[in-house]
């Protein structure tokens, strides 16, 4: 059993540029809340099998969690896989989908989270947990909406 969610945002922002900012790590700092850090580990262009470990300060304390890129497709879709086993919640697997759409300077994103791979208590209480992601996504989006659109990101 997996637990959806799904968040929709527009930007002012062509739909090439909000690509580019999904995937920019180190422009993270500008407009992630909550970010201790990113330690990509592979070099050069994002690309499918990326992978970096992403910090934040969560309810008072740290959590590291360890993502890679599972697909791209250019300015139209990127799919992020968060491995739980290897972060701080030591369970689950976590499938963030990102469809973008636009014309001009209009963009529209479409995200559809996933989580699965959940046991015991976890399981129990991951209909609960879905909300609080959902949040979490949702507060992302307008945070990169608004460094996109108020600062020329």
């Amino acid at each position: 059993m997996s637990i959806e969610f799904e968040v929709e945002r527009d930007f002012r922002v062509p739909k090439e540029r909000l690509y580019d900012a999904l995937l920019d790590l180190e422009a993270a700092e500008h407009w992630m809340q909550g970010l201790v850090g990113i330690e990509r580990q592979d070099t050069g262009q994002m690309r499918e099998g990326s992978t970096w470990i992403e910090t934040r300060k969560m309810y008072g304390s740290k959590a590291s969690e360890h993502f890679e890129v599972v697909e791209l497709v250019p300015n139209e879709k990127i799919v992020i896989r968060v491995d739980g086993t290897k972060g701080t919640t030591g369970k689950g697997e976590y499938l963030f989908t990102y469809r973008i759409a636009g014309a001009g300077d209009q963009s529209h994103v479409h995200l559809q989270g996933e989580i699965g791979g959940l046991t015991g208590l976890t399981k129990l209480f991951g209909k609960m947990m879905a909300g609080p992601f959902k949040k979490a996504t949702a507060k992302d989006l307008d945070a990169l909406k608004d460094y996109l659109e108020s600062n020329n990101g």
